[in-house]
Parts: structure tokens; sequence; C-alpha cells
């Protein structure tokens, strides 16, 4: 029973991770396809080129609750004694939230490129580490006027930042996986950096 509970937490995480809001809230407000416009990826960042700030915030904050709140489901069934998790499932139920939002079952395995939502379904499990991740986006951004660059750089942050604070634990190979789950989707844009022609953020 333990189980095949556990598989069906990890199931749902998948599923509440694969609900694509980039791409809902841009056909339900500015009658687009998102996936047919700039990137066509269904992240905040492209959600804001096609449909606007507003939006974009609301992308932002819809994806980063697909991955906070099983993870924080987790924990307060833990901390009320109502059903006692290894550690480890924590971190197999954030990843499958993360995995969801990247591979989408509802967009044919399409979807985002994972960064709110791996920032939610982290905040909760070390906040220090996420919130110096962060700070690292912000300043690289800042500096460089690249999202996907601060991207990179915040994926980097997340496991050396871990290490730092807390050593080689479960929770350092979790952000190792983070780290380069993010790396990975941000290819082709790290290709774009080299050649030079990456979109610059407008602000």
């Amino acid at each position: 029973m333990k189980t095949v509970f556990e598989i069906t937490l990890i199931s749902l995480a998948y599923l509440l991770g694969s609900i694509p809001f980039g791409y809902i809230f841009t056909k339900k407000f500015a009658g687009k396809n998102i996936q047919e416009f700039g990137s066509g990826n269904i992240g905040s960042t492209n959600v804001r080129r096609v449909a606007g700030y507003k939006v974009a915030l609301l992308t932002q904050l819809c994806d980063m609750m697909k991955g906070l709140l099983p993870i924080a489901a987790i924990l307060l069934l833990r901390y009320y004694n109502v059903y006692v998790f290894d550690n480890y499932i924590l971190y197999i139920v954030a990843l499958a939230a993360i995995l969801g939002h990247n591979f989408s079952v509802f967009l044919n395995f399409k979807g985002g490129k994972g960064v709110n939502t791996t920032l939610g379904a982290s905040i909760l499990l070390s906040p220090v580490t996420v919130l110096t991740s962060v700070l690292v986006y912000f300043f690289v951004k800042r500096i460089s006027n690249y999202v996907s660059l601060g991207s990179i750089c915040l994926a980097i942050t997340l496991p050396v930042s871990e290490f730092i604070l807390h050593s080689a634990t479960l929770r350092f190979y979790y952000f190792v996986i983070c780290s380069l789950l993010i790396i990975i989707m941000h290819l082709p844009n790290i290709v774009r950096l080299i050649n030079g022609n990456e979109i610059k953020s407008k602000n």
C-alpha cells in the first residue's frame, strides 16, 4: 500500500506539473497559441513577449505553485504524522513536477524550461540555496540583459550553493539533477549566446 500511495503521489505531481499555464493563459488572454510565437516555449519569458507582463507574471506564479504544492502537501502530512515519507520521496516528487512542466503530457511532451517550477519545488527544501540562486539570476540578468544567461547561472548556483551550505547530502544531488535539467533545456539558448544572436531582455 505504501508503494502504491507514493507512486500515485509522484504521478499526481507529474500531472500537476504538466498543466501548461503559459499555453492556457496566452490562449485565453491574447487569443494566441504560444507554441507558434517567439521561442515556442510555454514559460513566462516567452509569455511576456507574446501576451505581456501581467500574463507572464500570472504564468510565473502558477508555474512555481506547480512545484511548491506537492512538496508542501508532503511536508504537512509528515509534520502531522498522517503519513511518514522517506526523504528521497520529497526529491522524486519535486523532480516529477519539474519534468511534468518540461515534458507536458498535455502538449505532446513539450513544455517549458523548468526554472520557475524548480524554484517552487525547492524553496521549502532549501530556502537559502534557492534565494541565493535567485539573487545570482537577477544580478546576471541585470548586467547582461540576457534572461537565458541569468537562468543558466541560477542553475549552476543551485548545487554550488547547496554544497557550500550543507556539503554532499541527498539534497545536493537533487540540485545537481535540477541544474542539469535547466542547462539541458537551455542548450539552444547557449548556442545562440555563443553565436551572438540570443534575444536580449527589454528591461
